[in-house]
């Protein structure tokens, strides 16, 4: 099992390293015909997603989530082309095609004494582009994000490979803690990146809110790490301009997490990342089984 995910991740890598070659404009054809493929032909996840719109936008009419469930088949494609050209996009490219607008709002935070600084962010846009993001602030921050194993090693492998060209480094869930202080004893300045927007396992239920429409489960765990390492934070709000381009605000939740009520930036988080989604909701990732729980209690 294990030689033959080694041979499957030197074929994935390969044909990654292959395909990223080609220019974007030509690897948007190749995006239009598996938009095709992936919703026309095998319907991938189709039934998950009709479910999450309307459930979601239950005053729209079924025209209006036909057009957002279209564009946002376009965009899952895209994201996907997009993803494998990280092997070969230049940074400086990157950069002006995932432009952060105002990276000046964590130089006075660093110049505070605070070595780590949290970004939460969600399955928006493309949140892959962001590795690349260091030149930003200068060079010397650590852009990590933390990620959760996929079950494949092979696929797993290949986006650590995508996520570390431009040096970010993956934190596994289990061990973030442990980098952080790690991180922070090296007096090493790092932008640690939590995609938030999952849902928590059953064993940690423990914050309930309503998320577009719906009684939803929240990841509580980003919280807890702010509140106990005092890490400031902040949320990433991304907007697709148009193809291939995306910009970035930073917008600073707060710099003092232990002051803050129990539960205010989850909820805070949550508010942010809704209005993100409400504004252009074909760039969020819907084929996500999001609400696999129901409150008991």
């Amino acid at each position: 099992m294990i030689m033959g995910q080694h041979i499957l991740y030197a074929i994935l890598l390969l044909w990654v390293k292959f395909f990223a070659l080609f220019p974007l404009r030509i690897l948007y054809v190749f995006s239009d015909m598996l938009c095709f493929f992936i919703y026309r032909v095998i319907r991938y996840r189709l039934n998950v997603v009709r479910q999450n719109l309307r459930n979601a936008f239950p005053d729209l009419t079924d025209g209006e989530r036909r057009r957002t469930e279209r564009r946002f088949y376009h965009h899952f494609a895209d994201y996907m082309i997009e993803t494998v050209k990280l092997a070969h996009i230049s940074q400086e490219e990157l950069l002006r095609r995932a432009h952060i607008r105002n990276p000046e709002i964590v130089k006075p935070l660093l110049a505070q004494g605070h070595t780590c600084i949290m970004l939460l962010m969600g399955h928006y846009g493309n949140w892959e582009w962001f590795t690349g993001a260091t030149p930003f602030f200068g060079g010397n921050v650590q852009v990590c994000q933390i990620y959760r194993p996929l079950k494949s090693r092979a696929f797993d492998r290949l986006f650590l490979f995508l996520r570390g060209r431009f040096h970010a480094l993956g934190i596994r869930k289990n061990e973030v803690l442990r980098e952080l202080v790690r991180l922070r004893k090296a007096g090493t300045p790092s932008l640690v990146v939590f995609v938030a927007d999952q849902t928590p396992s059953r064993a940690n239920l423990h914050y309930w809110t309503t998320f577009l429409h719906q009684e939803s489960a929240m990841l509580t765990g980003p919280e807890r790490i702010a509140v106990k390492l005092d890490l400031p934070v902040i949320y990433v709000d991304i907007r697709k301009i148009r193809r291939g381009y995306y910009t970035v605000d930073f917008e600073l939740m707060t710099d003092r997490p232990k002051e803050m009520p129990a539960c205010w930036i989850t909820e805070e988080y949550t508010r942010r990342m809704e209005r993100n989604i409400l504004r252009d909701p074909a760039c969020w990732l819907w084929t996500h089984k999001r609400w696999k729980y129901r409150r008991t209690t």
